[in-house]
């Protein structure tokens, strides 16, 4: 098992989009048979193979293409952490797979990440990521070790090899060096060498992946019985993980208790397990949280939006911290309240609200300070907005823009450095676009519940959902394509709408909201 890093402070970065496709494969070769047919070579790639990176060594030697991709650095951007936070699922599961004794071969494996930029030449020599922005990179793996699938990983990203030396002491420097030249092109039998000898060519299965798009059905019927078993045998947990929910929930009178992260069944039981045990020991201070939601994610505190946040890698004192601060905590959401109340005024009666989905994860201080700021630079300013003559229109405060913008889901975001005069002209010249935005999107969450309720009905699904970056729109496309299919694999399934295709650990389906059907598309 692999075991990603979790905690990494947040960072707020603005992003440009600059799309990198990269197809690598590996080819089969039999150094013997090499060395036969080229006498006298040495070449890197056989010098790169000679010594297999334990599990641990490979996670310490993907350790600068983590720190890259961590979806903790993508939390003002929720479309991208999410795609990074799947893919990095995917390659932990392809890992695994290669550590498995008697493995003979995976299938391609095609992954994307938002990886971002670094800068190329600092003047203190060391590596530092920048705040201009990230690419987009994908690439295939096919790997059949370890070694070779850390250096495939961190050349397709771009990022040093040379601490990989350090991991492996039979590989020497130069054929390090030559490695990252090379890796570009890789050694390429002829076909007729695959022919005699009985070897299967990898760059096939590369190009069918290449050239074939997945469609929705020929997925299902690869991958179908997998999800079928996964489920099954993940039930049992599921029974315990609702019987722990219920009984926390009881005890301590909560809200609700929630996750931030998709972790597994198995993870999020032994969450519980230890929120139950704490509550057995300090009953009386864990009821400081009656009629609040508990949400385990990576950092302790009080969200921007009231909810009490466990941190899963927090030890039980700091937990017992947290809900002994809790009094102090709602005397700040009072203010904040009031702060919020004070700028919709100003502003005409709009109202300032925080979506968890479409916002980074403030803590509730990171929050009123925001709030604060922005509420001086209006008090300054003085704008004149006629009273009440915004209700009914929303707006989020954000820190990462410089000028206001409308959402296609009919509120403003709006910069807490935005220029007053721009503000106060941007708002008027949009309102109405805004109020249609809100009525729309009112009509497409009605049609979406709708169709989801009927997909849910027709293939008999265990749970029917869709990833918060999903929208409205995408969701009743999906839904609407979907009724007119007959899907007998989805029956008694677990059904997420997602970007991509993958079967979670635990037996879910994720499917594109845009998939394929019919006849692959060449």
């Amino acid at each position: 098992m692999f075991f990603l890093p979790s905690r990494i402070n947040d960072c707020i970065i603005s992003f440009y989009f600059l799309k990198i496709h990269i197809y690598l494969a590996v080819p089969v070769i039999n150094p013997y048979l090499l060395k036969r047919l080229c006498p006298g070579k040495i070449f890197p790639y056989c010098f790169l193979l000679s010594r297999a990176l334990s599990g641990a060594e490979a996670v310490n030697a993907l350790r600068p293409f983590y720190f890259a991709v961590h979806p903790d650095f993508f939390g003002q951007h929720p479309r991208e952490r999410e795609v990074n936070e799947n893919s990095l699922k995917r390659l932990s599961a392809y890992l695994e797979n290669l550590q498995k004794p008697g493995f003979k071969s995976l299938k391609p494996t095609q992954l994307v990440f938002y990886v971002r930029e670094t800068d190329q030449n600092p003047s203190d020599g060391q590596e530092h990521f920048s705040t201009s922005g990230f690419r987009a990179v994908k690439f295939t793996l096919h790997t059949r070790d370890l070694l070779s699938t850390v250096l495939y990983i961190l050349n397709s990203c771009s990022l040093s090899i040379e601490h990989v030396q350090s991991l492996n002491t039979n590989v020497h420097s130069q054929p390090l060096k030559e490695a990252k030249r090379t890796s570009d092109r890789p050694i390429k039998w002829d076909k007729s060498y695959y022919s005699f000898t009985g070897f299967k060519d990898p760059d096939e299965d590369l190009e069918q992946v290449w050239r074939t798009e997945t469609t929705l059905t020929s997925w299902l019927d690869n991958n179908g019985k997998s999800a079928i078993k996964k489920l099954k045998n993940s039930l049992p947990l599921r029974k315990e993980l609702d019987r722990l929910k219920d009984e926390l929930s009881h005890q301590l009178q909560l809200s609700d208790i929630r996750w931030q992260r998709s972790w597994g069944i198995a993870h999020r039981c032994s969450q519980l397990h230890s929120l139950g045990r704490l509550a057995q020991q300090n009953l009386e201070t864990l009821k400081n949280a009656k009629g609040c939601t508990i949400i385990f994610t990576d950092r302790s505190g009080m969200s921007a939006v009231g909810h009490v946040m466990l941190g899963t890698m927090d030890v039980h004192h700091h937990w017992t911290k947290l809900f002994e601060r809790l009094p102090s905590y709602f005397d700040l959401q009072r203010r904040l309240t009031h702060l919020e109340d004070q700028i919709s005024y100003l502003l005409g009666g709009i109202q300032v609200v925080y979506i968890e989905e479409l916002q980074p994860v403030l803590t509730l201080e990171e929050y009123y300070s925001l709030l604060d700021v922005f509420y001086n630079r209006l008090l300054k300013s003085r704008i004149p907005f006629h009273p009440r003559s915004l209700r009914g229109l929303q707006m989020i405060l954000n820190s990462d823009r410089y000028a206001p913008s409308l959402h296609e889901l009919g509120h403003f975001n709006i910069p807490i450095l935005c220029d007053p005069a721009n503000l106060q002209w941007f708002i008027l010249t949009k309102a109405q676009q805004a109020r249609e935005n809100t009525k729309r999107k009112e009509e497409l969450e009605v049609i979406e519940n709708k169709l989801m309720q009927a997909s849910t009905k027709k293939f008999s699904l265990g749970k029917f959902y869709k990833e918060p970056s999903v929208s409205s729109i995408q969701m009743v496309d999906c839904c609407k394509r979907l009724l007119e299919q007959s899907l007998p694999y989805l029956q008694g399934m677990h059904l997420c709408v997602s970007h991509f295709y993958s079967v979670m650990q635990d037996g879910d389906l994720c499917i594109p909201w845009n998939w394929k059907n019919g006849e692959a598309i060449k």
